[in-house]
């Protein structure tokens, strides 16, 4: 019969490339069961959204079944997200994610709405909060506009809302759609933190922070108030649009908080009667960018139209399509941004990842 050393041993052969350590080591192999000829066991990965997940499965069922005397391999995988600091002040919530731009405009909230659900479909639990007080999109585009969350007023406790597998909260649901914030900063700022600390968020491996344009009293409370665990930035391929990129990036690296990666949206225009392609706002900015501030490019968004109508509609496209080729440049962005805040939870000393060279 075979034994747990034996399989321990073959298995030590698959790489987790993030970690560039086998997946023995890492300690994901777990619960080992052998019973004659048939083999069980469950492999744990640091995040459900993981990239590499079914290609493990089938690393793993090889290297078992090449075992002598193995008939049967059984492999469950399962994950237990990695955790960031968050927790220490918002209690059940694993990790904090930004998603910034220097500019609006970009298709930035397009890009939070589409991402967190994309994260939802992958098993995690999921949390967008909208913080831009002055003009909040996310009720509209989660599908959720008119809706009121329930109050505790005993407790002051806020429960959010939740649509396509992820809990959302929002100063939209507070107010009339056509009612103007007249607020000065303080005011944004006191309420930005109550959207964060009185929300019931329960528990979450993920929590997206739709931030507004521009790096002022939104960006300056999210950072001081709780640990981020990182960035998303988002911009389009134009000059202009880098340049406000630039100013984000150096905000949350001065306010030490890593970049996880850009988004280029709007990378390319498709055609909705032909498919061509077409550059209209330049190309390759993303990756100068990148190259910059030594972060990576995470996803090529194009502006497609079935983007915008579903969008506007409340049905955001992972949700509408997803098996669309305009889903997958989500779903793959979801996989890169776990991946990115694993890689970042890893890290065992504090240092700043975003350094202009």
């Amino acid at each position: 019969m075979v034994t747990e050393a034996e399989i321990l041993k073959a298995l030590s052969v698959i790489i987790d490339p993030d970690f560039n350590k086998d997946i023995v080591s890492l300690g994901f192999v777990k619960n080992i069961a052998i019973n004659s000829g048939e083999v069980a066991f469950t492999v744990e990965l640091t995040t459900p959204a993981c990239p590499v997940k079914e290609e493990f499965r089938r690393q793993a069922e090889v290297a078992v079944s090449s075992l002598p005397g193995v008939e049967k391999v059984s492999v469950t995988m399962s994950a237990k997200t990695t955790q960031g600091q968050a927790k220490e002040h918002l209690p059940g919530v694993a990790n904090i994610v930004a998603v910034a731009s220097g500019k609006g405009g970009v298709g930035k909230s397009t890009t939070a709405v589409n991402l967190a659900v994309a994260m939802a479909q992958t098993g995690a639990r999921v949390g967008l909060l909208d913080a831009d007080i002055y003009g909040p999109s996310i009720p509209r585009m989660m599908g959720l506009a008119g809706y009121k969350p329930q109050i505790d007023y005993d407790t002051k406790t806020i429960h959010p809302l939740e649509n396509y597998g992820v809990k959302t909260i929002s100063i939209g649901y507070m107010i009339e759609d056509n009612q103007a914030m007249l607020w000065r900063g303080p005011m944004v700022a006191g309420a930005l933190s109550q959207l964060l600390t009185d929300v019931a968020w329960g528990e979450l491996d993920y929590l997206f922070v739709d931030m507004p344009p521009g790096t002022g009293d939104a960006q300056l409370t999210l950072t001081q108030k709780v640990p981020v665990t990182g960035a998303v930035l988002v911009t389009t391929p134009q000059d202009i649009a880098l340049l406000d990129c630039r100013k984000g990036i150096e905000m949350f690296r001065k306010a030490r908080v890593p970049a996880l990666g850009i988004v280029e949206n709007m990378s390319q225009f498709i055609c909705p009667n032909c498919g061509h392609a077409s550059a209209i706002f330049a190309e390759g900015g993303a990756e100068r960018l990148s190259q910059e501030f030594k972060t990576e490019v995470l996803a090529h968004i194009p502006l497609d139209i079935k983007i915008r109508e579903k969008a506007d509609e409340g049905t955001p496209i992972v949700a509408a399509f997803p098996d669309s080729e305009q889903a997958k440049h989500y779903t793959a962005l979801a996989g890169e941004v776990a991946r990115r805040v694993s890689i970042q939870n890893s890290r065992k000393i504090d240092i700043p990842v975003m350094v202009q060279g």
